[in-house]
């Protein structure tokens, strides 16, 4: 999906790779392409450091990495959804399946940091 294309000892690249360089409250919208589910969804994450949070609304854990690359797993009661992508400066984007209300389900996600 969305991925950092900088070259080598850019000053872009350095930025992405500080340590804390996706820290901030992420708005995730989550989009059904399988599945019985229908709805979009948006969450906000609070990203710090290398761990993800909820930002609120359900249990969130994962982590992002010093490239951008990020895990998450959402849980809100019996739902849960699990995803992977990238973030690279201020939006990202990746895949998500999951269990929602009793349905199996997957699609895609979009962040912009807010």
């Amino acid at each position: 999906m969305l991925a950092a294309a900088a070259a080598p000892g850019s000053a872009d690249a350095a930025r992405l790779a500080r340590p804390g360089a996706y820290d901030g409250t992420w708005n995730v919208t989550f989009t059904p392409q399988a599945g019985n589910c229908h709805a979009s969804n948006t969450m906000p994450f609070m990203v710090s450091g290398t761990r993800v949070a909820s930002a609120g609304g359900g249990k969130v854990s994962g982590g992002v990495g010093r490239n951008g690359s990020v895990s998450v797993r959402i849980t809100v009661g019996a739902s849960w959804a699990s995803g992977n992508g990238r973030l690279a400066g201020n939006s990202g984007a990746g895949r998500w399946s999951g269990l929602i209300t009793g349905d199996r389900c997957s699609g895609i996600w979009q962040a912009i940091r807010s």
